[in-house]
């Protein structure tokens, strides 16, 4: 279930309406925002399936006109380090001047008979700003078939600090356009922002 908006009230209503621990949730994120103003957000709710376990958890995306602030919450089961269950809150505020990629992938049904506006059925939202970042490796080859030296290695890096699938089937549509509302708001302030400092 996704939620996007522009307003601190509207985003804790979207928080309390997720249903997942909002209490928890909204003073962290609440915190981390401050008194800044609230620009765009998103709230993200998954279910995942962790091999016999139902696993939930929340992403909630803030855009000040600052910063782009990260929030995530999970849920565990009791285990070895705790008799109880029990729910982990990390907050990430990143400068947009950091942020280095936004990424939107859009899957589409048949594309040959696409018409603007339509909905893609599945959106990938991918934000970098180097913190992490995934380095993809293969051994280097020449063109000879018959050469057996060590060319090393080639590859890739590509930054991957949060990547947020909404799928119109498991999420519903409206999700699916809060997304793709929350990207492009993010998009326009880092385009700002990479004006402002030229």
């Amino acid at each position: 279930m996704a939620k996007t908006g522009t307003t601190t009230q509207g985003l804790r209503a979207a928080i309390e309406r997720s249903g997942y621990y909002p209490a928890l949730v909204a003073e962290a994120v609440e915190a981390s925002v401050g008194g800044e103003p609230v620009v765009a957000y998103l709230v993200n709710q998954e279910t995942t399936f962790d091999a016999n376990e139902v696993r939930r958890h929340v992403t909630v995306l803030v855009l000040t006109p600052t910063r782009f602030l990260v929030s995530h919450t999970d849920e565990q089961g009791a285990d070895d380090s705790s008799p109880t269950p029990y729910a982990t809150t990390s907050t990430e505020s990143v400068k947009i001047g950091r942020i280095s990629s936004v990424v939107v992938s859009r899957v589409v049904a048949n594309p040959e008979s696409y018409t603007p506006g339509t909905l893609p059925r599945e959106v990938v939202l991918t934000i970098g700003w180097g913190a992490v970042s995934r380095l993809d490796l293969e051994p280097a080859a020449c063109g000879d078939p018959n050469c057996d030296a060590d060319h090393g290695f080639t590859g890739s890096s590509t930054a991957d600090d949060l990547s947020l699938r909404v799928s119109e089937a498991g999420d519903g549509p409206e999700a699916v356009r809060q997304t793709l509302a929350f990207a492009q708001a993010l998009s326009e302030a880092t385009a700002a922002t990479s004006a402002a400092q030229r």
